[in-house]
């Protein structure tokens, strides 16, 4: 339901009022009882959007936004151990040089596989 804003052409009173949007417009002012509201064009406000499914960021709590915080560093901490493991693992020996025409191949030291022929 949107909130329209009226102003009394005798007095000036404005105010807001809550309505359906097929309620009739209000006439009769409040304050000084005259025939005289006039309703406002209004800028409107902006659209809230309740529930689940919504962006991550709407209307989150504090301590929902905080336990995200933890969750997403000590995600990050975990892939950035696993990456040290594999650096390690790995190690300069296993890397692959490439070559002009962009394909891989193995480090110094090591043969490449023999080509196929074809008959």
């Amino acid at each position: 339901m949107p909130t329209y804003e009226y102003q009394c052409a005798n007095c000036g009173f404005e105010f807001e009022k809550f309505q359906l949007m097929t309620a009739r417009v209000l006439r009769k002012c409040p304050r000084c009882g005259k025939l005289s509201l006039v309703r406002l064009i209004g800028t409107g406000a902006g659209v809230i959007f309740k529930g689940s499914g919504f962006y991550q960021t709407d209307y989150r709590s504090e301590t929902y936004k905080n336990a995200a915080k933890k969750e997403t560093a000590a995600a990050s901490e975990k892939n950035e151990k696993k990456e040290t493991k594999a650096d390690t693992k790995t190690g300069p020996a296993a890397s692959t040089h490439s070559t002009s025409s962009g394909q891989a191949s193995p480090p110094q030291g090591e043969k490449k596989p023999a080509k196929p022929k074809n008959r």
